[in-house]
């Protein structure tokens, strides 16, 4: 095997796409096939799982993946140090974040960053937190940003923002009464309830968040669970049923008279949005700047 395959490997790995890994080489979707093909009969296993729609990794691909990567970002450490275009080369930090920091957060930060290192580039990946943080734990992102911190091996957490749930209706008369009832959300379990997917931070923290109120999820009648918080709110407006999302993701919806929110009795101001790395692989210079931003827009 070579570097050259490696570096193939792990391009279509983190597009899962063939086509995708030969736009950022610049090669043909031939020669990356190749490059795989090559791989897998060297190493006899098989590295990918094909669809008509995606790649994703085998269990063997899983395990290669690791490895590769640490070795192409050695290779990267190698050419940053001592090749032609020196140490303050445009470089490229892969960030996977949650919903929420994705969408409201890292825009800060992001034109600040810019600002501050317009050589630098960025690549964003969103996932739900669970997924964020296993690409953490298996290199495939330098940074991560979550709701939830996972107890997995060699993570290191930086709680940066303070994030409000709330509980999102349609703003209908009937809600209006509702919202003057301060301190009592029994009316809940008359409703009809929208969620987050398995796997979000945001649901996670809203069962966690019920309990402390005196309501279990399991007492709630859960319609339906979406990944894309867009596709939520507009359920809600429609008067599919009501919601618990991030007050930042409502803010626009509820200032146009379109949404009303209410409070969680007892949320103690709101979970921790996180920054996160694998503390056990050596961040890049343009990964610790990164951070550092981060740091100083949230005044960490």
């Amino acid at each position: 095997m070579n570097l050259k395959q490696l570096e193939a490997f792990v391009q279509v790995a983190e597009g899962g796409s063939f086509s995708k890994a030969a736009k950022e080489l610049y090669l043909t979707q031939p020669t990356i096939s190749a490059h795989i093909s090559a791989l897998e009969k060297e190493l006899n296993a098989r590295l990918f799982i094909r669809n008509t729609k995606e790649v994703s990794l085998s269990e063997d691909g899983k395990d290669l993946y690791r490895h590769a990567k640490q070795i192409i970002d050695i290779e990267k450490k190698i050419e940053e140090r001592f090749g032609a275009k020196g140490p303050d080369a445009r470089q490229c930090i892969t960030i996977a974040a949650s919903t929420i920091p994705a969408q409201y957060l890292l825009p800060r930060v992001l034109l600040k960053f810019s600002e501050r290192y317009p050589e630098e580039q960025i690549k964003i990946t969103e996932a739900d937190s669970s997924r964020v943080v296993m690409q953490i734990v298996d290199n495939m992102a330098d940074i991560g940003f979550t709701g939830t911190v996972l107890e997995k091996k060699h993570c290191r957490y930086i709680p940066f923002y303070k994030d409000e749930l709330a509980i999102i209706t349609p703003n209908t008369p009937r809600y209006q009464r509702l919202r003057d009832i301060e301190g009592d959300i029994s009316w809940m379990r008359q409703e009809h309830l929208i969620l987050r997917e398995e796997g979000s931070g945001t649901r996670k923290e809203a069962e966690k968040q019920l309990r402390v109120a005196g309501v279990e999820l399991a007492e709630l009648d859960v319609i339906a669970s979406i990944d894309n918080q867009e596709t939520i709110k507009k359920a809600v407006r429609e008067g599919m049923g009501i919601t618990i999302l991030s007050k930042l993701a409502a803010e626009d919806e509820a200032a146009d008279g379109h949404l009303l929110t209410f409070p969680i009795p007892g949320a103690d101001g709101g979970r921790d949005i996180n920054l996160v790395y694998n503390k056990n692989y050596q961040l890049s210079r343009s990964a610790e700047r990164f951070i550092k931003v981060v740091k100083k827009v949230y005044d960490v």
